[in-house]
């Protein structure tokens, strides 16, 4: 077991967690586990609804009770202790539901990440009030009542449902655990300014009890400092602002800078086990910190590296490692037997395109990725991607150019693991070339064979890269050259109403 730090695993977290990641190596955890019975959540596609419903699905948060998540339960509950007896006083209360599958299998996690986590660190447990109370007393048998520290309400705002019969949730929950009676606290790294109306009335309410002016020290000293943030934090993040990337389930990375700031030390080890689109990497890459992430998919896998190069610039690849990625046509090909779509996911990747939605009747249209680029006129252009891990067939040229044809694309790209044929390179040369115009006269070919292999050694698809053209993925906003020294309180949207007034 070899626990490192700046890492990006691929794979399922509990395994991860225990093949390498060391005991008592890491300083903070963030947690966002998906939660929301019977939904699914389409990574990196901006649809909702009926859209969002027919396209291609990057995993499914359902939480069913089966016969992994019976193993699960009886792995916990054979290992007895107290993290056993309250898994059979859920099983007793909830029985073989699909909320007993999300605390079997979230058991072995919390578990796992109690034994890496130092003397001195801390968990932070996001999740949503529909479980925040089982998980709250699942992890007091883990960590012990005691060491609990804060249920910290995270605050948003937006429009209700029309002719709802309760008042609206616009909170998630966030449970903090230290793993003992001693833990990082830096309360000067998030102290906030007192509003001004508060030292106004403070004041007033001096003076007119009889203080003499000389005695408001005090007073002053309110500005200096700031105060401790209350367990309720409105922090928002704009729906389509600079720092949107697009996934669903994303979260502020304000909120993630005042957790990273309070409870670890600049070079402190930050570890998510669910990462998602990155957010708790991108804030300790920000504040000076170490982190491993660890995601199942490679549509975030993919994203988190997009993410740091446009926040940090590309040389950012050079201090971390991804773990878990197909590095050799062999390995693309066991992947591609376990997983197709993860498959698919990951050669896009290598080109950074995305993975294409489907339509509303579930076909694809012959697309399984679209990448998208500026060549310096006003218009966005894309270049369409067909993903073949099988046998080539000269067919598939033909229905490549007729898919561009009817896309109104500039490029289409096929990508496999065999060589083309000479009749299919000879097909795609008579597809003709795409030519950007005054800026740039170079001439492309509008039909590109790639194998995985030549993707692995460098050989990408040969587009225009105007000013880094390239805009298939929402951009990250660049890094500050600063880490901030205090967080506001109110970091709210500004296209957003103010919820209090």
């Amino acid at each position: 077991m070899t626990s490192e730090s700046n890492v990006l695993y691929y794979g399922d977290n509990l395994d991860v967690l225990r093949r390498h990641v060391h005991t008592d190596s890491v300083d903070l955890v963030y947690l966002d586990p998906p939660f929301n019975s019977n939904a699914n959540y389409n990574i990196l596609f901006e649809e909702h609804g009926e859209k969002a419903a027919a396209q291609v699905q990057a995993f499914t948060d359902t939480w069913t009770w089966d016969s992994d998540a019976r193993a699960d339960y009886e792995e916990v509950v054979e290992a007895g202790g107290r993290v056993a007896e309250a898994m059979r006083a859920f099983y007793t209360m909830l029985g073989g539901s699909d909320m007993m599958a999300y605390l079997a299998r979230m058991s072995l996690r919390l578990v796992e990440l109690h034994r890496v986590v130092k003397p001195t660190g801390s968990l932070f447990l996001h999740c949503d009030p529909t479980a925040s109370h089982y998980l709250k007393l699942l992890l007091d048998s883990i960590f012990g009542p005691k060491h609990f520290r804060n249920e910290i309400a995270w605050c948003y705002w937006g429009p209700g449902s029309p002719g709802q019969r309760q008042f609206s949730r616009k909170h998630d929950v966030i449970l903090w655990y230290s793993r003992a009676d001693v833990w990082t606290w830096n309360p000067a790294a998030v102290r906030i300014p007192h509003a001004s109306k508060t030292v106004e009335n403070y004041k007033a309410g001096l003076l007119g009890s009889g203080f003499a002016a000389g005695d408001l020290g005090a007073v002053r000293a309110l500005d200096v400092g700031g105060k401790i943030p209350e367990d309720w934090w409105p922090i928002a993040i704009a729906p389509r602002g600079k720092e949107y990337l697009g996934y669903p389930t994303q979260k502020p990375i304000k909120l993630l800078e005042r957790i990273v700031l309070a409870a670890s030390n600049p070079g402190d080890l930050v570890l998510d086990p669910f990462c998602g689109c990155g957010t708790t990497v991108d804030a300790a890459q920000e504040l000076g910190r170490r982190w491993i992430g660890i995601d199942i998919t490679h549509l975030a896998v993919g994203l988190i590296k997009h993410r740091l190069a446009d926040r940090y610039g590309p040389d950012i690849a050079k201090t971390y490692r991804v773990i878990g990625e197909p590095t050799t046509v062999d390995d693309a090909r066991v992947l591609a037997r376990e997983d197709p779509f993860q498959f698919q996911a990951w050669a896009l990747g290598l080109v950074g395109a995305r993975v294409a939605g489907s339509d509303k009747k579930g076909g694809d249209k012959g697309i399984d990725g679209r990448l998208y680029f500026h060549d310096g006129s006003p218009d966005t252009r894309q270049i369409v991607f067909s993903v073949k891990a099988g046998h080539l067939v000269p067919n598939f040229v033909r229905d490549l150019r007729g898919v561009i044809e009817r896309e109104a694309a500039d490029i289409g790209v096929l990508i496999s693991f065999e060589k083309p044929t000479a009749g299919m390179q000879a097909e795609a040369a008579e597809a003709g070339f795409y030519s950007p115009g005054p800026l740039d006269q170079t001439k492309y070919p509008r039909i590109q064979l790639r194998t995985v292999g030549q993707l692995l050694d460098g050989n990408g698809i040969a587009y225009p890269h105007l000013g880094g053209s390239n805009v298939t993925h929402r951009r990250a906003a660049r890094a500050r050259v600063d880490a901030p020294e205090a967080l506001e309180l109110f970091e709210r949207a500004a296209e957003e109403p103010d919820p209090y007034g």
